[in-house]
């Protein structure tokens, strides 16, 4: 499954950094920045909760940018 979901962060070097936060982030199986659109897609990975994978991925963001947000 794949979902897009609005962003807010302030610079393309941030949004680059989320991205590669939220690849690294177990149950994502690949997730795409769009700096310009202030938005990530996110493809899942087969049989997880969506929910609680972006929980994690969030949290996997604000560990590399604090001022980040992610809108699910």
């Amino acid at each position: 499954m794949k979902k897009t979901y609005k962003i807010d962060v302030d610079c393309a070097n941030c949004a680059r950094k989320m991205e590669e936060a939220a690849n690294k982030t177990k149950g994502v199986k690949e997730a795409v920045v769009n700096f310009m659109g202030l938005k990530m897609t996110v493809e899942f990975e087969e049989n997880v909760d969506e929910m609680t994978v972006m929980k994690e991925v969030l949290k996997n963001c604000k560990i590399v940018e604090d001022d980040c947000e992610i809108f699910f």
